[in-house]
């Protein structure tokens, strides 16, 4: 288990900040151990719960190109088929993932192959499971095209706490099953659009695991 990149520098921020904050009540309440001891148990918590929050707990993935993996951790909320009119311009079936402030928050590459489209939006902070944050809130879209033709897009899609969105993909990249394309910081949305022919491995409600549940096959 080790600590994402992504939170070196909110992990540093809260250190600091929790450091001061138990320096100050020790300055002026110097002889209260009581409240000495609830801030100091308050501030470990808040730095646990950080912690916890950036793990990059180690993920041995096994590369299948029949398989679409689960882009995220969360659980299941929504399998529906929808029309995709951003890119793919076509009905498909949509898998949504809800990524809890609870969950590891890295985000993987469900297929393998080329980066067919890539954009990023402004947006709102609606909470991740409102209907319309797949469509105002902030997020970004990517598309990524097997070598058989085969395609499959997916959002990252910011929520009411998460407002910093993190991608490391651009058009035209090669990507690799299970790779990490992207972060998002606290309580999160992830959508996946599949092809109507692929055959939907999970139901609502099912937990699933970045880079390891198999969300659908070919």
């Amino acid at each position: 288990m080790s600590i994402h990149k992504e939170g070196f520098a909110t992990i540093f921020v809260t250190l600091f900040v929790s450091t001061i904050l138990y320096l100050g009540v020790v300055w002026l309440f110097p002889e209260n151990r009581i409240v000495q001891n609830i801030v100091l148990s308050i501030c470990l918590i808040v730095f646990v719960i950080v912690l916890q929050f950036f793990r990059n707990p180690t993920r041995h993935i096994e590369q299948n190109p029949t398989h679409i993996l689960a882009p995220a951790d969360g659980k299941v909320v929504a399998i529906e088929e929808v029309f995709e009119g951003e890119f793919l311009q076509r009905n498909c079936r949509q898998i949504s993932i809800f990524m809890s402030p609870f969950n590891v928050h890295i985000n993987r590459n469900p297929i393998s192959g080329e980066v067919s489209y890539f954009k990023y939006h402004k947006g709102k902070y609606l909470v991740a499971w409102h209907p319309k944050s797949s469509t105002e809130n902030e997020r970004t879209t990517i598309a990524v095209r097997t070598p058989e033709g085969k395609e499959v897009l997916f959002r990252q899609i910011a929520g009411a706490l998460a407002k910093r969105i993190v991608w490391y993909v651009k058009e035209g990249e090669k990507v690799q099953q299970g790779d990490e394309f992207g972060f998002i910081k606290f309580g999160s949305r992830v959508d996946i659009f599949i092809p109507l022919e692929a055959k939907v491995a999970v139901k609502i409600g099912e937990k699933s695991v970045g880079g390891k549940t198999i969300l659908a096959t070919w």
